[in-house]
């Protein structure tokens, strides 16, 4: 078992290397993937350190003198004073759905609680010039999806970002925001006191330095972690150039689902939206779509509510069908024994499965045999 001691030198250690600029989520994999360990690669010499694809020799002379350049302790500190943990890839609290990527930060700083129910997000962006019909359908969607227990995950920016995250926090549910800088400095400005809400409903995620500033090409990089805790993406007005059409391709390459709200075929800021079904993602019209093409989860989720769901869509039942689908198991299951588990007339056993069947979440074995699917 890993001692207070142990993890501070683990974290020391981790916050020295992947805190160096110049070293990004495609470098440090490689370094990883080259040494094993980044104490491995703090201890390795120049000439194997430049022998890492895209490590120069300024870049191998920084990793070996990474305590000259990073003053990991000081970042631990301004942590503990401001309440943000640090997540490593090791711990229990880190976003299993992240593990996923190929190039998961080996750390994240996390201000706010993650809880198992986040497994169950959807991912909601757009333009940050959202017009009137943009905002309203975020409202809309994300307010229905955090009310049926959906956790909102979205980056904080102008526009649909800010509108997805306040809708899921009146709607009273949780909401994840993924920010493109360090949590020390908050951008934009003016979305303080909403990112100070996020925190006490959810999260505020980086996995960049505190006092880092953000940049242009820091945004496309968070882009990955909004998709990579979702299950799937819903893209809100977005123009031909859109950083939201860059999260869409990377939701689409994670294995995610893309579903888009179409707009006006001559309106700007639906241009993106537009070419997106064109090309085969998924068209929605409301929070009921994105529940019923959300799909089975990677392990069964337990939500705020008390209920296990391996399924998005199961959050549309009402109280006969969840009662039905949990007399249910995932082998073959005969149709008495449901009828018996869930009390219910064998007719209305066998109508609710009917329903459950065309929302894909049991299947009939034969005539007298069902199964969750």
């Amino acid at each position: 078992m890993q001692t207070q001691t142990d993890r501070l030198s683990t974290c020391l250690t981790w916050l020295r290397l992947t805190m160096l600029p110049g070293i990004g989520p495609r470098i440090l994999t490689d370094l990883l993937h080259c040494f094993g360990s980044p104490q491995a690669v703090l201890a390795g010499s120049h000439a194997e350190l430049t022998s890492v694809p895209g490590v120069g020799s300024t870049l191998a002379n920084r990793i070996r003198h990474a305590e000259d350049h990073v003053a990991a302790q000081s970042i631990i500190d301004w942590c503990t004073a401001h309440g943000v943990d640090i997540l490593l890839r090791s711990d229990p609290s880190y976003p299993r759905s992240l593990l996923e990527l190929g190039d998961a930060p080996p750390l994240l700083f996390s201000q706010g609680t993650i809880a198992p129910g986040d497994a169950l997000a959807v991912g909601i962006v757009g333009t940050r010039h959202a017009t009137v019909y943009g905002r309203r359908q975020a409202e809309r969607i994300a307010y229905g999806l955090a009310r049926a227990g959906v956790t909102i995950v979205s980056g904080l920016a102008r526009g649909i970002d800010s509108v997805a995250h306040q809708a899921a926090l009146d709607a009273e549910g949780r909401t994840i925001a993924v920010l493109g800088g360090g949590l020390g400095k908050l951008y934009p400005p003016e979305n303080e006191s909403l990112a100070r809400s996020v925190a006490a409903s959810g999260a505020l995620l980086s996995e960049y330095r505190p006092d880092a500033a953000p940049r242009g090409g820091m945004f496309p990089q968070r882009n990955r972690l909004i998709s990579g805790l979702s299950m799937a993406v819903v893209v809100i007005e977005a123009p031909d150039r859109s950083g939201a059409l860059i999260t869409a391709r990377l939701a689409a390459e994670q294995g995610r689902e893309v579903l888009v709200l179409p707009g006006p075929v001559n309106g700007r800021a639906s241009q993106g939206c537009n070419q997106l079904i064109r090309d085969g993602a998924t068209l929605i019209r409301g929070p009921e779509d994105v529940l019923e093409d959300l799909g089975p989860a990677a392990a069964a989720i337990q939500t705020a509510s008390g209920h296990t769901v391996r399924n998005g869509s199961e959050l549309l039942l009402n109280e006969q069908e969840r009662q039905v689908l949990e007399a249910i198991e995932l082998q073959s299951t005969a149709i008495d024994a449901v009828v018996v588990r869930s009390g219910l007339p064998v007719h209305r056993v066998l109508a609710t499965i009917s329903v459950l069947e065309s929302r894909k979440l049991v299947r009939r074995l034969s005539g007298q045999y069902v199964s969750r699917i």
